[in-house]
């Protein structure tokens, strides 16, 4: 079989454990070979030992060492709120940093602060009940397979359905909600995003956008949960796609937007994306959209993974605590600052 789940560690959700005695956390070294099960998502024979040789992480005890290395650093950190963070999401943390602990120090408090800076975008929401009316009016899906180079594909589809302002940041915390889930299940190099308008009245999809809801919700995404984006696909053939792309040039980092192409039709994607990865109602093997879209609003309100998530929202961060000399660059231009935060 080409593509294969993770296998399950017995040390769970990673094959390297944490133990807190007396308040202290104490590194445990097991060999991290191992990527949790979802019921959804898939990675290839090679992915893990290939993301890992990508930064040097595939030598015997590498990766071990820079979570363990990651932990201890947490640990000194006062302003932090909760410090009991699973090995497996450092690890991602660290893949997501390019294997620099640096970078991934600078992410793990930057997705604590924006946690305190943007309440509103997280929550301990039931995906299926608090979000009802999203779920016709847009259809996300993280499709199963990778890429041959390991890239893991996002596919929403907007639908002609008139929805509200509101529907919109319900669908950032669909979003951030859906970030959880991939940081603690997910093995890959990076992201494509593919977003379907070609069904969608662009024209009031973009009236009810309010750019700095959109900032901070790329904030969160980018900076918060380290997702590093390859290409943006849009498929659109209204004239209106213009607005909206103006729009995301003004919140994203000049390099994720070079990253953005146009397709007039659904039938494009196939020549960037391989047929056995892309639903079928795209022209791919996969399942179709909806049927994808519905398993993952199952998988996103399981108990498990909303307990996951009440959780990981205690990861503030309280900034009377912080060293002066220290305070989080993620705080540049969020409300309150006249700096600009730059999204890459």
């Amino acid at each position: 079989m080409f593509f294969i789940y993770g296998k399950f560690s017995q040390c769970t959700p990673s094959a390297v454990c944490f133990i807190t005695v007396a308040g202290v956390s104490v590194y445990n070294c097991i060999k991290m070979e191992s990527i949790p099960r979802g019921r959804i998502l898939q990675i290839r024979p090679d992915t893990l030992e290939q993301v890992r040789k990508e930064y040097n992480l595939e030598k015997k005890g590498r990766m071990e060492e820079a979570v363990k290395m990651l932990d201890e650093w947490i640990q000194k950190q006062p302003h932090f709120k909760k410090k009991d963070f699973d090995p497996y999401f450092l690890e991602t943390t660290i893949l997501a940093s390019k294997g620099s602990l640096e970078r991934a120090k600078r992410q793990i408090d930057k997705n604590c602060t924006l946690r305190t800076l943007l309440p509103v975008y997280f929550g301990n929401f039931n995906v299926r009940n608090d979000f009802k009316n999203i779920h016709d009016v847009v259809q996300t899906a993280v499709l199963p397979k990778l890429t041959p180079d390991h890239y893991r594909i996002v596919l929403t589809k907007f639908n002609n359905i008139p929805f509200d302002s509101s529907d919109v940041i319900n669908f950032y915390r669909y979003n951030v909600i859906l970030g959880d889930y991939l940081k603690s299940h997910d093995y890959l190099r990076g992201f494509i995003v593919i977003s379907d308008y070609s069904d969608a009245n662009m024209m009031d999809y973009v009236s009810k956008i309010n750019p700095i809801d959109l900032r901070n919700a790329f904030s969160i995404y980018l900076e918060g949960y380290g997702m590093r984006i390859k290409g943006i696909h849009i498929v659109c053939s209204s004239k209106f796609v213009d607005a909206f792309i103006t729009i995301l040039k003004q919140v994203l980092s000049e390099k994720v937007a070079n990253r953005i192409s146009v397709h007039k039709s659904i039938d494009d994607l196939s020549k960037v994306i391989p047929k056995e990865i892309l639903p079928v109602d795209y022209g791919g093997d996969e399942k179709s959209i909806k049927t994808l879209s519905d398993e993952w609003i199952d998988v996103l309100s399981t108990k498990e993974h909303m307990d996951y998530v009440a959780d990981m929202n205690q990861a503030g961060t309280d900034e009377s605590l912080r060293q002066p000399d220290k305070f989080c660059d993620t705080c540049a231009g969020m409300p309150g600052s006249f700096r600009i935060l730059s999204v890459d």
